[in-house]
């Protein structure tokens, strides 16, 4: 799928704006505040329902009574989204082949590859933020994933809320671990097997970008052998005094982490914001490619502010996906590319 032409109302600082796109690469530029990156926010909503940046109440214009993004695809297919908070019920509503739902099933999402600023912080930011960054890739390729994550999540929830207690006991506990030795086992694998994916590919890509021959590696913080659920069970069952008095679930995949190594150095230690920017378009081009041969969709790939930092070399090398439209917005871009359209935001 290309998207031909992005129309938004009252999204943001754009009252009404209406774009055309190139199935290849588009470059949205212009000043700082222009709302760039608010045009990239309209299509990632119109993919995958829901924005990166905020709530829909962010996202409507001040004093607005509502909001609407229309894209429109190379099979003159549209997809709108409208937000309206006068509703009381279905403030959101889906438009996808003139079929109208409430909330945009998985099945209805279109795979996008996005990079933006908020990026560089998954080497050195918290460990949720490599959990949500792998969460999201495996969801994109998985449909059933998410619902795992969400059934964990519920269960992760009941429980802490009976750790709470002053008196609780593993039979008390004993539904909800069973829960999350389940849960917690599906997303356990599934993790380590999309990590060491993404680990065969990352060096040659990270060398490609970068034209080094320094060594990346990703690995999945933690790694586990045989029956993967008893063993959660197990765990949970022999850390109740601990969760007792800490009052939450102290192990399980929400404790996890991806760990990125640098030269055989951990990279949140070594690397440099240009080497981490790198890592960062590597994982993304990995993402691209895997997508694209595991589920047979080419995704559509946003890159806000992706040449800052970056080196005219880096720069050359910055190509995710052969097939896949491109859009790049940045303050300032010079290309003679004839397959690059130039859309400057005034």
């Amino acid at each position: 799928m290309k998207i031909r032409r992005l129309s938004v109302q009252n999204v943001r600082s754009h009252n009404e704006k209406t774009i055309e796109l190139s199935p290849q690469t588009t470059i949205l530029t212009g000043s700082n505040g222009i709302g760039k990156t608010t045009l990239l926010e309209a299509i990632y909503i119109a993919l995958q329902g829901s924005s990166f940046k905020g709530v829909d109440s962010d996202i409507l214009a001040h004093s607005a009574p509502w909001y609407r993004i229309d894209v429109m695809t190379d099979e003159d297919m549209v997809r709108s989204v409208t937000f309206d908070p006068s509703r009381t019920s279905g403030k959101k509503r889906f438009i996808i082949n003139e079929k109208i739902s409430y909330r945009m099933s998985p099945r209805d999402k279109y795979p996008v590859v996005l990079f933006e600023p908020e990026d560089l912080r998954l080497l050195h930011g918290s460990p949720s933020r490599r959990r949500q960054f792998i969460d999201h890739f495996i969801s994109q390729i998985s449909p059933t994933y998410s619902t795992t994550l969400r059934r964990y999540d519920r269960a992760l929830k009941q429980r802490n809320t009976l750790l709470k207690r002053d008196t609780v006991t593993n039979e008390d506990l004993f539904v909800w671990n069973v829960a999350l030795s389940e849960h917690g086992a599906r997303i356990i694998e599934q993790r380590i097997y999309a990590v060491e994916m993404i680990n065969k590919q990352l060096n040659d890509h990270y060398r490609d970008i970068a034209q080094t021959n320094d060594v990346i590696s990703a690995h999945y913080s933690d790694t586990y052998i045989g029956n993967l659920s008893q063993k959660i069970l197990r765990e949970l069952e022999a850390k109740l005094s601990y969760d007792k008095a800490v009052k939450h679930t102290s192990i399980g995949p929400h404790r996890h982490d991806i760990i990125f190594r640098f030269n055989d150095s951990p990279a949140l230690s070594v690397a440099s914001r240009g080497e981490v920017r790198t890592i960062l378009l590597a994982l993304k081009r990995i993402e691209t490619r895997l997508i694209s041969d595991l589920t047979g969709q080419d995704p559509i790939i946003l890159l806000d502010d992706v040449f800052s930092e970056l080196d005219i070399t880096r720069q050359s090398h910055i190509v995710l996906g052969e097939n896949n439209q491109t859009i790049i917005t940045t303050t300032d871009f010079d290309s003679n590319k004839s397959d690059v359209l130039i859309q400057e935001l005034s």
